[in-house]
């Protein structure tokens, strides 16, 4: 069975919690209390070191445990230096020090999401008097490193992590354990509907609902995308609209259908073929194949389009796309008994902004009929 752990804010307020526990008691704490607010459940975090920097100021620290998943925050190191504070607004401020990121679309404010800072504020207000004020700087030693192997740059955080998520709870994502209950979920779903949205995280699932689509038609498929696919194949649905992060979902394209980056890349190789074989100059694929992310390679193309009045991004993502849509149901066949399914596959790419920039012709006719 695998064992799930818990999401970096958890471990950003543990840290918090022992910090202010050091400025009222001078004492080191062993573990602290966390409620979890969602869910509704109570986690004992280990804390590593509690140490005093001033007589208003103290550090302490905890280590990241998201459980039995592929996470390279695992072990890592999360500091909370708290300070009594005296001044107005709120009784406990949040700031983001080293390693934790910024957003470039919001002023480069610290990538602190709204879960991240209910969980802070309402675990350290209840021990805070009606007059006290503290401030809180979280830090991640090894966040700006970190970083650089995610995807975050994507969608617009930079030099450092996020302290995102909807939970406390990390769910094992990545182990059969987890596939099993995206699955339950699944058959859930097509029991329902003929129709489905498969998005692999909560960007595609947020976007989603806010563009309209039916919120019960949406299943989360992590980067099971494959074995998701073939179950609902089994299970009878008529239609899959793909709804993703375009640096995500290219890897279809290329074949790769359980798309974390532990197992799987080939994303350059996939935008390059692609500009080949539509007849891009070699000056600009060469470009592409040694841009650092999906993202930056996008954002060429666009600038190509503006400067010279082309239409290379419809070209080469609209190629791209129709191919997700022909690799996945020969995926499909490969797996059905029969050696053809009747199911239909389109997909929809989103860039970092979370605008939608390219549909497939079935992702097209799919989506008209969700919204």
């Amino acid at each position: 069975m695998s064992r799930s752990g818990y999401t970096l804010p958890v471990f950003a307020c543990a840290a918090a919690v022992a910090a202010l526990h050091w400025l009222r008691y001078r004492q080191h704490i062993n573990s602290v209390s966390i409620d979890l607010l969602e869910p509704a459940q109570i986690a004992e975090i280990p804390i590593d070191q509690v140490a005093g920097i001033s007589e208003n100021q103290a550090l302490a620290m905890t280590r990241s445990d998201p459980g039995d998943n592929l996470d390279l925050t695992k072990n890592t190191p999360v500091w909370a230096v708290v300070e009594w504070y005296v001044g107005d607004g709120e009784s406990v401020i949040i700031e983001g020090g080293e390693g934790i990121g910024k957003k470039i679309n919001d002023d480069g404010k610290a990538a602190i999401y709204t879960y991240a800072q209910r969980l802070i504020q309402e675990n350290l207000r209840k021990l805070l008097t009606e007059t006290e004020k503290i401030k809180i700087t979280i830090i991640l030693p090894e966040g700006r490193s970190l970083a650089i192997r995610t995807s975050n740059s994507a969608f617009g955080v930079v030099e450092g992590l996020s302290l995102l998520g909807t939970t406390g709870i990390s769910q094992p994502l990545s182990t059969p354990d987890q596939l099993a209950a995206f699955l339950a979920n699944l058959e859930e779903r097509a029991s329902r509907f003929k129709t489905l949205v498969f998005c692999i995280g909560e960007n595609g699932l947020d976007l989603a609902q806010k563009i309209g689509i039916n919120p019960a038609q949406l299943v989360k498929t992590a980067n099971w995308l494959g074995p998701m696919l073939v179950a609902a194949d089994v299970l009878g649905v008529q239609e899959i609209l793909l709804f993703g992060y375009h640096g995500k979902l290219m890897k279809l394209a290329g074949g790769i259908f359980h798309t974390h980056h532990h197992l799987a890349d080939g994303r350059r190789e996939i935008l390059t073929s692609h500009c080949a074989m539509l007849g891009l100059n070699a000056t600009d694929i060469q470009t592409i194949f040694h841009s650092p992310t999906a993202e930056a390679a996008l954002k060429h193309l666009k600038t190509l389009d503006l400067n010279t009045g082309s239409n290379w991004v419809n070209l080469v993502y609209g190629a791209i796309a129709e191919t997700i849509d022909n690799r996945s149901q020969v995926y499909i066949n490969s797996h059905n008994e029969q050696g053809k399914t009747s199911i239909a596959c389109g997909c929809v790419l989103f860039d970092r902004d979370r605008q939608i920039f390219v549909k497939s012709k079935t992702g097209c006719i799919l989506l008209e009929k969700l919204c």
